[in-house]
């Protein structure tokens, strides 16, 4: 008889669907529109109190977007009051909110850190004025530098910071740079994106028409490697395939991403605002994708749901094994018969063993989790288990 699962607390997020200008590499939905605001945070305020709390706990708030840092410190503070009011929460909450750049200052962030957030992600991208005209930021590298300094200064301890590489003829000298960069503000997180080309972007574009082409796969996969190699040596957790948490001191716990380990581990989470995500097992919805269709949406009937989907147990062994292979922590195998019946080895033994000794994964200590080089082609080691 398997064992009953304890059901780990749930997460929230919030997406602000606005940008001063779009990057052109990102998919994320937002409008440059700010005449939008206010009707968004009205229908905000009303879609979080019309949701169902049920008898959840959760301990985590992820504001996203978009640029949520085009939001005022008082309308931050004001969602971050309507979700205490609504939901139930764990003493120990963690509330973390995404910045660019080029919209906050010191006071800006004060403000913030006032009206509860705990936790920041500075989107820096990279500290190379080159670089950043690339891809299209607001922000300069002066202003990234500032910005994380002002945020030590606002009272924020866990200050995390996103970069992107892999972009056209870059070195791995010249990645270090912008490493050496991050790791002078002394971060507890940072993460590490490859540059990818979208459908549908403005840099899918450029690529069709022969204005852009990406770094050679094999150019790429040294950068990575090169990454985990820099940050682990300086005491950082590579614990996601993009994701390094600095470690305590004489090795203590890492600062990882309370809020983005839910997606990994397939724990459960809400999601308020157009195009955002919510899963509460086994039922996975979304909300319309459109700020106005949002906003019509919520007004009419307290929710704008645009679609859902019930997914089956072996839907849900099939995502449980593709999450949890981007962690270094891989597939927990006594959690994973707990909670489907099923003897992970026994249905994945002869490909999980051929993917051993291909060097992609490990099988010890109870885990099936994968190596550096396994994360590096964690689609492929993905699709031979699943």
């Amino acid at each position: 008889m398997n064992e009953p699962r304890a059901t780990p607390p749930g997460g929230i997020y919030i997406h602000v669907p606005f940008c001063l200008r779009k990057c052109i590499y990102c998919d994320f939905y937002s409008v440059t529109d700010l005449s939008l605001k206010p009707a968004f945070l009205g229908a905000l305020s009303s879609e979080i109190s019309a949701a169902d709390p049920e008898a959840r706990i959760f301990d985590t708030i992820y504001i996203g977007g978009g640029t949520p840092s085009v939001l005022e410190p008082a309308e931050v503070e004001a969602i971050i009051e309507s979700l205490f009011s609504k939901f139930r929460f764990e003493r120990t909450v963690e509330v973390t909110m995404e910045v660019n750049p080029g919209t906050v200052d010191f006071a800006k962030l004060q403000g913030y850190r006032a009206a509860g957030v705990d936790r920041l992600n500075v989107g820096v991208q990279s500290f190379q004025e080159k670089n950043l005209k690339l891809l299209g930021r607001i922000h300069s590298a002066g202003q990234a530098h500032a910005a994380l300094a002002s945020a030590r200064r606002a009272g924020f301890e866990t200050v995390g910071l996103d970069l992107i590489y892999s972009l056209p003829g870059q070195t791995v000298q010249g990645w270090s740079a912008d490493l050496e960069s991050a790791l002078a503000h002394e971060p507890g997180h940072i993460a590490c994106y490859m540059l990818t080309v979208e459908p549908a972007t403005p840099l899918a574009e450029e690529q069709r028409v022969g204005r852009f082409r990406p770094a050679p796969e094999g150019a790429a996969a040294d950068l990575f490697l090169a990454t985990s190699e820099f940050l682990t040596a300086r005491g950082f957790l590579h614990y996601e395939i993009s994701n390094f948490a600095r470690c305590g001191i004489g090795g203590g716990t890492a600062r990882i991403s309370r809020h983005n380990a839910k997606y990994w581990t397939h724990a459960a989470y809400l999601g308020f605002g157009p195009a955002a995500h919510s899963f509460l097992p086994p039922k996975r919805f979304w909300n319309h994708r459109d700020v106005k269709g949002y906003v019509e949406a919520v007004n009419r009937g307290g929710r704008a749901v645009a679609g859902e989907e019930t997914l089956t147990a072996e839907q849900e062994m099939m995502e449980t094994i593709m999450l949890s292979l981007r962690t270094a922590a891989g597939v927990d195998l006594q959690d994973f018969k707990n909670r489907f019946g099923v003897d992970f080895l026994q249905a994945h033994g002869d490909a999980a063993a051929g993917l051993e000794s291909q060097g992609l994964i490990r099988l010890k200590n109870g885990r099936c989790a994968p190596t550096l080089r396994g994360m590096l082609y964690i689609n492929t080691v993905a699709a031979v288990l699943v």
